[in-house]
């Protein structure tokens, strides 16, 4: 009879063993982001004006891609500072709005904790943004608000000014 009552035990302690690595497992994968880049964006609901522009410059395929990327994502507020006709005509041109867009974003996976030890980025437009960490974090003329939402295939830093590139 102690026989079987230890051979019970064992499978009922091995049984809630499994539940526990199961559950979290289950747990340890839900906790890891779903989505990319752009739906991080579009479910956030305040990069309306940034998604407009990246869907309007061809460039969603992009940010859905593998990456990692970093992107300093302006708000909807940080666009409504660019005047009504100029950001409508920025985003009738194409080009000129994906060297904007793409300015804003860095390759690779920059987590704020990292920032520190930077002063500039290379941008994946090619020209480099400056970080200024003395006062809060900058990059060029935009404050960092929110950092660290990590996607699926990188992270999102949320800044109140669209960033422009120099020349």
């Amino acid at each position: 009879m102690k026989k079987i009552s230890y051979i019970l035990l064992s499978l009922l302690i091995s049984l809630v063993m499994t539940t526990i690595s199961i559950a979290g497992n289950k747990y340890a994968s839900e906790s890891k982001p779903k989505l990319d880049i752009v739906d991080t964006a579009v479910s956030a609901g305040n990069f309306n004006t940034l998604v407009e522009a990246v869907k309007a410059a061809d460039l969603v395929n992009t940010l859905k891609g593998e990456g990692p990327f970093t992107v300093f994502a302006p708000t909807d507020e940080a666009f409504a500072k660019i005047p009504e006709d100029q950001l409508n005509s920025l985003i009738a041109d194409k080009e000129k709005l994906a060297e904007i867009l793409t300015y804003h974003v860095v390759a690779g996976k920059v987590m704020a904790k990292d920032v520190s030890n930077l002063s500039s980025a290379k941008s994946v437009q090619g020209q480099k943004i400056t970080i200024d960490t003395s006062d809060g974090v900058m990059v060029d003329n935009a404050r960092v608000i929110a950092t660290d939402i990590e996607t699926s295939n990188g992270v999102i830093h949320v800044i109140d000014t669209v960033i422009i590139p120099k020349g």
